[in-house]
Parts: structure tokens; sequence; C-alpha cells
């Protein structure tokens, strides 16, 4: 069942299996009123073995690939969608990980990124560890997030 995230009223529908079901609602949250306040675009996501949800999982992991890496945690919940020229994809994860796939779809210099966020008290994942420095930012939704990125090369 689809989940319009509310980031007024934080709620962990959708992800309470997750050590860190709170925090990554809180995550989840802070996406979400971010492309309302950007784009005015509704956050809408459907769980992860949904349909839709496996065809956003199977996108992020096919491109993830292209550093080597698979997520060994589930994948709880997911949303693909567009805004303006720009493709979105955001996979949230039991272990209380974040990622989402950034790709504009015109342009002279197209603009494409994987970005990986961690809930707060999440240690980072041993995939992530040898390959990523995280840095820090606070949230008023989410607490302290880790993240960081890499840029995509092949063509999705």
């Amino acid at each position: 069942m689809s989940y319009e995230v509310d980031f007024t009223n934080v709620s962990a529908v959708g992800l309470e299996s997750s050590p860190h079901a709170d925090r990554l609602a809180g995550l989840r949250a802070n996406e979400a009123r971010y492309f309302q306040n950007k784009y005015k675009h509704t956050f809408v996501t459907e769980p992860a073995d949904s349909p839709e949800g496996k065809a956003a999982v199977e996108r992020v992991a096919t491109i993830i690939r292209e550093k080597d890496l698979v997520i060994a945690s589930t994948p709880l919940e997911a949303t693909d969608f567009q805004v303006e020229n720009i493709r979105m994809t955001y996979v949230f994860y039991e272990s209380g990980l974040s990622i989402n796939v950034m790709y504009t779809l015109d342009g002279e210099k197209p603009k494409r990124a994987v970005g990986f966020k961690l809930s707060e008290g999440m240690d980072v994942p041993e995939e992530l560890a040898e390959k990523f420095k995280f840095a820090r930012q606070k949230s008023k939704l989410a607490g302290e997030i880790r993240g960081t990125f890499f840029v995509v090369k092949g063509e999705y």
C-alpha cells in the first residue's frame, strides 16, 4: 500500500522492522519536506516488495553495481518519480540506510549521482566503509544525518 510521507507528523509506517525506525522515518520525512518545498512534489513510497517497489530497488541495485556494491540489508520502502527533468529513485533499508539516485534526463552536462544517507545511530555498512567517507549534517526531522555520494558514469 502506498504511503504519502507526512513531514509534519513523522510516522514509521512501513519501516517498523528497522532497529532505527524512528530515525529512518525522520530521514524519509526530511526528503519529503525537501521535495515539497523545492518542487511542490508529494513524496509517496511503496513497500519494497510491491511491483513498483521492486522496480525501484532493482534500478538502484543495478546502478550501484557500477561501484561493485551490493547492499546486504533488506529494502523496506522505495519510490521512483520525476520532478522537472530529474528522475529520482529512493530505497529505504532496514539497517537505517537510504540510497537515492538522481538522474537528469536531458541537458548538455547531465547530473547523475547516487547518494547514501545513514540514519542517526546507524553504523556505516561494511559494503560502504572502505569506499566512502561520510559528511555530517543536522536535520530537525532526522537528527544527525551522515551522507556521501558518487557520480554515475553509465547510462541507465
